[in-house]
């Protein structure tokens, strides 16, 4: 009888919780419906959520829970916006309720409840969340471009893809936040980003809309959504002056990005093969040549290396970026001859180069630490005061060499104090009292 009682007892308690949890639910759903919160209402229903969330154990009621909670933020705005005496506080309330977490835990418990809804057949909210998120879409992007503006890449980045999570057939929100992934430096976000791009088949491709919002007057994007763009403007009255733009295809930057990223983590063997794709797509873009080329320096692929090589010099031998570049690739890869003669083609073929005259000096300038060096270690001896000649030598021919070519440099970009600075270090090598105080009297 003891056991029974027991028994009997616990499955009263679980009715009771049962049903607490259906009168909380209901309470929420009678706030939430209010067109104005106001007074207690808020207060009341952060309560109620943090009451039911514990007592949910159904699936449908987790779902539910879980989307008056994701809606909190909005009903924080709502709230303030209604009361005056909040007024003061309103910005700093808007900005914590639209921060990137919040905005995340927005998109998730609108899907959630969105996929529930479908599954079961039962519309109880998806009516309404679309119309929240095509109410809300706009000022979400807002708060994207604020960040963005800010310096804030990675926050920016995180709002966008949460603002695709909730409209996934506006993939240029993930387009974006690839972007501002990048602009974060934030590379394993961006490489997802652009892999879904990629998975998604996105172009980017089409006509793109655009309107001044009235409040910021800062133009904003409406991507591809014209209907939206002309709601604005002609319906609610929120934004003016609209504009259409023709984009090209983002296909190959995709690509391009995916590549470079894959290079950035060391990830050599994919980042080739993305690369090659790449270029397929952009056989035009020299920088993907460029980068392909470096990929095989890295892994001392020299065959592949001077394939490619000698395929850019025969494309545009009297490209003096191109070779400009090509000194700069074999010249890290420490090839310091083949370096040289680039730089030397590239002023040959633009005498006005100004990084090829000043490269070119600091690559014979990485001689003298060697020489300096050894000098040094050098004694006393009759030997040692022969090789201390030699190298004396050695290093004043190289600094006559130099000098030319930094002297050109300065001609070039009078302002440029690196270039100054490394002409003051070699007139003063060289004894050049007169020129190396001129010079020093202009930084």
């Amino acid at each position: 009888m003891k056991i029974k009682h027991i028994v009997l007892a616990s499955s009263i308690l679980v009715s009771v919780s049962a049903s607490a949890q259906k009168d909380e639910l209901k309470s929420l759903k009678r706030i939430y419906a209010k067109e104005v919160i106001k007074g207690n209402d808020l207060a009341e229903y952060k309560n109620l959520v943090a009451k039911a969330e514990p007592l949910a154990t159904e699936e449908g009621d987790k779902i539910y829970v879980a989307f008056y909670k994701s809606m909190t933020p909005l009903l924080e705005i709502n709230a303030v916006a209604m009361d005056p005496a909040t007024a003061a506080q309103a910005q700093a309330t808007i900005a914590r309720a639209l921060s990137p977490k919040s905005i995340a835990d927005f998109a998730a418990g609108l899907n959630a409840t969105l996929d529930y809804e479908k599954k079961t057949g039962k519309k109880v909210y998806t009516d309404d969340i679309l119309e929240t998120i095509g109410s809300y879409k706009p000022q979400i992007v807002e708060v994207a471009t604020g960040y963005g503006k800010a310096g804030k890449s990675k926050e920016a980045a995180d709002v966008l893809y949460s603002l695709y999570q909730l409209d996934k057939k506006d993939a240029d929100m993930l387009f974006y936040a690839a972007s501002y992934a990048v602009n974060g430096q934030d590379y394993e976000k961006a490489l997802q980003f652009y892999t879904e791009l990629k998975a998604l088949n996105y172009s980017g491709e089409g006509t793109f809309y655009y309107a001044v919002n009235n409040t910021s007057k800062q133009e904003e994007s409406f991507g591809a959504n014209k209907s939206l763009r002309d709601i604005s403007v002609n319906t609610t009255k929120t934004h003016s002056k609209p504009r259409d733009e023709k984009n090209p295809s983002k296909k190959s930057e995709i690509n391009k990005n995916i590549a470079l990223i894959l290079i950035q983590q060391g990830k050599s063997n994919e980042a080739i093969l993305a690369v090659q794709e790449a270029r397929k797509s952009s056989p035009e873009d020299d920088s993907l040549l460029f980068a392909e080329m470096d990929i095989y320096l890295k892994l001392k692929d020299f065959d592949s290396y001077t394939r490619l090589v000698n395929e850019a010099l025969a494309k545009n031998p009297n490209n003096a970026d191109l070779v400009f570049n090509l000194g700069v690739i074999t010249g890290n890869a420490g090839k310091l001859d083949e370096a040289e003669k680039y730089y030397l083609k590239a002023i040959e073929i633009n005498p006005s180069y100004f990084n090829a005259y000043l490269n070119f000096a600091e690559l014979k300038l990485r001689a003298d630490e060697k020489w300096v060096t050894e000098l040094n270690k050098l004694g006393t001896s009759e030997k040692d005061n022969k090789r201390y000649e030699v190298i004396k030598k050695l290093r004043e021919d190289n600094f006559k060499l130099i000098l030319p070519y930094l002297e050109k440099a300065v001609d070039l970009e009078p302002t440029n104090d690196p270039a100054k600075r490394t002409l003051l270090s070699v007139y003063n090598a060289l004894e050049m009292t007169d020129k190396y105080k001129a010079l020093k009297a202009k930084l």
